[in-house]
């Protein structure tokens, strides 16, 4: 089974190895049929402490690193060279 992948903003890189992602989606209401922002925050692995706030990045689901991590920040390869 595929690992779900899911593009958000880090909005927090206080803890160490630890980043916390917003992550936006729009929905669709189903009485009103408007377009609904809903956001949701995920912690994430992040072991290089690469990641700054405001920047856009991708986690991918992995085993559970501790109680709240179970997704860690996938690094572009293509854009470092």
């Amino acid at each position: 089974m595929p690992k779900r992948t899911l593009q958000g903003t880090v909005v927090s890189n206080k803890g160490d190895k630890t980043v916390i992602v917003q992550v936006e989606r729009r929905l669709m209401h189903p009485v009103y049929k408007k377009f609904i922002t809903t956001s949701k925050k995920y912690a994430a692995h992040d072991e290089e402490n690469r990641s700054q706030e405001g920047e856009q990045v991708k986690i991918r689901e992995c085993q559970p690193v501790s109680k709240r991590k179970f997704f860690e920040v996938v690094y572009d390869e293509a854009a470092q060279a």
